[in-house]
């Protein structure tokens, strides 16, 4: 029974592994490094706000029977395009910061050279081969493991930080003011707990389950996958934040924008709380974390950019998955041999681009699950319309905020 409820699992959790990367890893850690624990009303705020237009995104697939992506240009051609541009000027930029961040772990970890350039091409190669040979089943199949992995050794440090912390510790939350603080604020919340478009990946995901022989997997058990994912990334958000509260706030310590030097730093917090001893199983633990996002984000882009590319010309095209994996590797290579010495730079381009577009998806998600096009016993409940005008609200206010106080 426990086996076949796992079997079950599958995109929801291959959200989770795609979310707990950078938002978590390096947004979070620096969060509470930078304002304690006061920015939980952020972190509360944005997975409140953004649930909804998540959930839409497998509710809508199994629900329908065809992706967002499809339903993108049911809103009309202009949608579409809009979708088709967006992907494209931000997919490289995205899988380029993911990249960065797991090959400074691995020259941390491995040991074998420190040239992040070349662990980047190394782990690039790695994914590229593993999704041509492997695809959606290798992927949700290693993406379980991945995810226990991390989920246990994060809420261990967790526990052991708060009790061998010395620091008071205070609640109060701070609102962030003046520019630079701001703009971190907008990244942060940009990648909290992921990008938007992460919806139409895992509209595309959930598709691919039910072609892998599970037919079972319906509306009700997709949105009950999507809210195991969910809520797991949200309480992992909180223990990284926590880590770098309990360790790093006031301290006088400073994340480099080195990849392998902030490597060396993530690693450190955990070691600190758990002693030197286990300095190779948390890297390892953080490896796999980024490793999981770099999979996960490698695979998803090209998965949409061959849809959209056969929605919009209106038949099959030279234009497939094999094709689009190919030239955004190419591509996130070529950005990391500008930004390698700037890792910070790259992560803060990455999710100020994500924060901004967001607005977009929440409101296509929207219309689509509200829609003509969805059966009437899948629109959202009274509840899940208010938190959707509410998330809309918020996501272009705080856009709309942050460009005034460019």
């Amino acid at each position: 029974m426990n086996k076949s409820w796992l079997k079950k699992l599958g995109p929801g959790l291959l959200f989770a592994g795609a979310a707990i990367g950078v938002s978590h890893l390096v947004q979070s850690t620096r969060a509470g490094a930078d304002f304690g624990f006061g920015l939980i009303w952020a972190i509360l705020l944005v997975n409140l706000f953004k649930y909804p237009f998540f959930q839409y995104g497998p509710r809508y697939a199994t629900a329908t029977g065809e992706s967002l992506i499809d339903g993108y240009k049911r809103l009309g051609k202009g949608v579409l395009i809009v979708y088709y541009i967006l992907t494209l000027t931000t997919m490289f930029t995205i899988q380029a910061a993911v990249t960065i961040v797991t090959a400074g772990l691995a020259a941390n970890l491995f040991g074998i050279t420190p040239d992040v350039t070349l662990w980047s091409i190394i782990i690039t190669l790695i994914c590229l081969t593993t999704l041509l040979i492997g695809k959606y089943k290798l992927l949700d199949n290693l993406i379980k493991v991945i995810i226990v992995i991390l989920t246990v050794s994060t809420l261990i440090a967790f526990g052991v930080a708060i009790f061998n912390t010395n620091k008071t510790v205070s609640f109060t939350q701070i609102i962030p003011e003046g520019a630079l603080e701001i703009g971190f604020l907008i990244t942060f919340l940009g990648w909290m707990p992921a990008p938007l478009d992460i919806s139409t990946w895992h509209s595309l995901w959930a598709l691919e389950k039910q072609k892998d022989g599970n037919n079972t997997y319906n509306t009700k058990q997709s949105i009950f996958d999507f809210n195991i994912g969910y809520i797991g990334t949200t309480i992992l958000a909180f223990c990284f934040l926590g880590l770098g509260a309990l360790l790093m706030y006031q301290s006088g310590s400073e994340f480099s924008s080195s990849a392998g030097v902030f490597a060396q730093q993530i690693i450190g917090l955990y070691t600190e709380t758990l002693g030197s001893h286990t300095a190779i199983f948390i890297g390892i633990a953080a490896f796999t974390t980024m490793l999981s996002t770099t999979l996960t984000t490698l695979d998803a882009s090209p998965r949409a950019m061959e849809r959209s590319s056969v929605l919009l010309f209106n038949k099959k095209t030279k234009l497939t998955y094999n094709f689009w994996i190919i030239i955004l590797s190419a591509g996130t290579m070529i950005i990391l041999f500008y930004f390698i010495s700037n890792m910070i730079t790259l992560v803060k381009i990455a999710t100020i681009l994500s924060f901004l577009t967001a607005p977009f998806y929440a409101i296509a998600n929207f219309m689509l699950i509200s829609g003509k096009h969805t059966p009437k016993e899948w629109h959202p409940s009274i509840g899940m319309k208010i938190v959707s005008y509410l998330g809309i609200v918020f996501l272009i206010g705080f856009s709309v905020w942050y460009l005034f106080n460019l």
